[in-house]
């Protein structure tokens, strides 16, 4: 397991410490941005970048910022049809309960990472493993390169995925990394896991309203 540098450029760095008095801005055009506001992938620097909704809509279309620049989509999906189980899980040799994965478009390959008191960690994912395990569901196969992710959790014995905006998986791994305290986290870094999944759950559709907001 190595910890990915990729996943703590500059734009990220919001999710890792402490949010700043002053008010954030579109990193396009500089107007102040209000919370909740869109992100933007830079494909180029690996990173996320706060938008305001013009600029967020104007790299929606074809062709705008010769394809640097990428909105993160809003949507929430899930695949009621579709089962994890330990052996599945055993698979994509994660250590820990929650993982998101996503396709770096850059690459062309499949990246996982967990949350981890250190930041975002990345696990080697073979691709058989991920065929194996996680072709077979619908959410896959509509999943958007860097933009979006898969967001697994097991617990209780549970397992849940979600496809998810890739903004709020480094959220995650920023509330993680703030609230982590000793071997398992504390009390509350799994009040706040669990409250971030129970909103994931309420946001997330069936995949059959698969069309985009």
């Amino acid at each position: 397991m190595t910890t990915s540098p990729e996943t703590r450029p500059p734009g990220l760095r919001r999710f890792l410490t402490e949010r700043p008095a002053r008010p954030e801005r579109c990193e396009l055009c500089a107007v102040t941005v209000a919370a909740g506001h869109r992100h933007l992938v830079d494909t180029e620097a690996r990173a996320l970048v706060c938008a305001c909704g013009p600029c967020a809509l104007l790299m929606e279309q074809p062709g705008a910022a010769a394809g640097r620049f990428r909105t993160v989509p809003a949507r929430y999906l899930t695949d009621p049809a579709h089962h994890l189980d330990e052996s599945a899980w055993d698979a994509l040799q994660i250590p820990v309960g929650v993982a998101f994965l996503f396709r770096n478009a850059a690459l062309d390959r499949l990246v996982a990472l967990y949350p981890s008191p250190a930041g975002a960690t990345e696990s080697e994912l073979e691709p058989a493993a991920w065929a194996a395990v996680l072709d077979g569901s619908r959410l896959a196969a509509l999943l958007e390169p860097d933009v979006e992710a898969l967001l697994l959790r097991r617990t209780g014995g549970r397992f849940t995925c979600h496809l998810v905006p890739i903004d709020i998986c480094y959220e995650l791994v920023g509330r993680m990394r703030l609230l982590w305290q000793g071997f398992d986290g504390g009390a509350e870094a799994r009040a706040s896991l669990d409250a971030f999944f129970t909103d994931v759950s309420r946001r997330a559709r069936p995949v059959e309203e698969a069309a985009r907001p």
